[in-house]
């Protein structure tokens, strides 16, 4: 869409007068971020500022991406789309090869009068949508992977030495999965992205501005300065809390977290250790209280400049991250524990003071609510729902499900979320046929027990859920419910 045929149909109506009174949006993304925050209710988490900022905000509860991986999450949320729609279900595939002429999100906002800058990881390939920004997307100097991710010398040499030992197909420049120097937070890119947007917001302050600002971490490796290692008691993380998939899960649905694999000093098959498992966890726990400090630095800019008062702050995690849980990591399931993400929103005007929601939401919701609390209608394409009026009232009638997949060789898999219930079935790409179904009881929390599809007790909950599912296309009768 044009920019003439979008302020024709009505989009930019606020784009042409009231420009002073538009609220300005600072987004924040955050890679492989799981909901175990202190804001999220656990406590033995340092997420202060992320806890102040939900504290002011609103905290969504049930926020669910649409695949739990990287590059297919972050296209579906920036361009207002489900997967199916992308067609972007793996790490190669840029948004704009897929959807040429998509108008995206921050594209949106550029059409409407805003500066739009990205900084970090924003889209998972760094140089797609650049009719987004009004300027050149920026990185930290060496991004985030390969040699650039480390500091500490006897991480370089391990990495060099696991390359020596490469065979075929084996990716290079993978050093260990976590490291701890004594070195400043600026060392590391988080810590440089955070000082890039103090910079941009104090460039931005007397303009409207789309503001996306992307950290890394706590995303592997676990890298992190001393001084967020040491926050935490090595003690205090269990090795593993539920050992095992769920009784009944079909081999489909599982994975053998081979990312994870790929970094030096970790199995090539099987568990890793109850020591490792505890390193693992207290590194991944340092990354969350570095990013944190991060975030914290950026908001403090925003109230010292006097934007918070008119700034939209959202902050989203891509998808969730499995910490040994069924004996697994990584992402890259359709399990709750991987397709549940935090998501919070504070708006200008709207007294949210902590408020929380239990109402599903979706990514894709993110770019419609965007849109609406900024004074715009969402373009007709964007296939979420405008989250604002849960900002009213938290508590009111929402969508039945939320809606994730995930593609696996000749089958993908299609997943829903709907009150206690999550239910799958995997399904041959030509959408002929179930080759597996999955129901887990969600009552007592994210981890599932045992697959009840089978059993003749749930047969009618199999069956109205894989109604509402529809293979893929439940979200459209979910949306036209709740506007009705």
């Amino acid at each position: 869409m044009t920019r003439r045929e979008w302020l024709a149909w009505g989009g930019g109506a606020l784009a042409q007068g009231a420009q002073a009174r538009r609220p300005n949006v600072l987004m924040i993304a955050v890679d492989d971020l799981r909901p175990s925050l202190g804001c999220y209710g656990n406590p033995g988490i340092r997420s202060p500022n992320l806890d102040r900022l939900a504290a002011s905000g609103m905290r969504f509860d049930h926020a669910y991406c649409q695949q739990a991986v990287c590059a297919p999450s972050r296209a579906s949320l920036l361009s207002g789309t489900r997967p199916d729609t992308t067609r972007i279900y793996d790490l190669q595939t840029p948004l704009r090869k897929n959807l040429p002429d998509v108008l995206t999100l921050p594209q949106f906002f550029r059409q409407n009068g805003y500066e739009t800058v990205a900084l970090g990881k924003i889209y998972h390939h760094t140089q797609d949508d650049p009719e987004g920004w009004s300027v050149k997307p920026w990185v930290p100097p060496g991004n985030w992977t390969g040699k650039a991710a480390y500091l500490d010398p006897a991480s370089l040499r391990a990495m060099e030495e696991r390359d020596a030992r490469l065979s075929a197909g084996m990716r290079a420049g993978m050093g260990p999965a976590f490291e701890r120097p004594d070195v400043a937070d600026d060392d590391y890119p988080d810590g440089k992205t955070a000082t890039r947007a103090i910079s941009e917001l104090r460039r931005l302050k007397d303009r409207p501005f789309f503001l996306a600002t992307g950290f890394y971490k706590p995303h592997l490796p676990f890298n992190a300065p001393k001084k967020y290692w040491d926050l935490y008691d090595p003690g205090q993380f269990p090795a593993v809390t539920q050992p095992d998939w769920p009784a009944g899960s079909p081999e489909v649905a599982r994975s053998d977290w081979g990312e994870l694999r790929s970094f030096a000093g970790m199995p090539a098959t099987g568990p890793v250790s109850p020591e490792l498992a505890r390193q693992l966890m207290h590194g991944y726990a340092a990354c969350v209280s570095f990013m944190d400090a991060q975030v914290g630095r950026v908001l403090a800019e925003l109230e010292s400049l006097g934007l918070a008062g008119n700034t939209i702050v959202v902050l989203w995690g891509d998808h969730g991250w499995k910490l040994n849980d069924y004996g697994a990591w990584c992402k890259h399931t359709n399990f709750e524990i991987d397709t549940h993400a935090p998501l919070l929103l504070r708006a200008p005007g709207r007294k949210l003071g902590g408020r929380s929601t239990p109402a599903l939401v979706e990514f894709v919701d993110i770019y419609p609510t965007l849109a609406e609390l900024c004074g715009f209608q969402a373009p007709p394409h964007c296939e979420g729902l405008s989250m604002v009026p849960l900002l009213d009232k938290p508590g009111r009638r929402w969508k039945e499900a939320a809606f994730s997949q995930y593609p696996r060789g000749a089958v993908m898999g299609y997943t829903l979320r709907s009150g206690r219930w999550r239910y799958t079935e995997w399904l041959d790409r030509a959408r002929s046929s179930v080759k597996e179904r999955e129901l887990y009881d969600h009552s007592n929390g994210p981890l599932a027990t045992r697959n009840l599809a089978a059993e003749r007790a749930h047969a009618g909950e199999v069956s109205r859920l894989s109604a509402l599912l529809d293979q893929g296309k439940g979200w459209r009768k979910v949306r036209q419910a709740v506007t009705q």
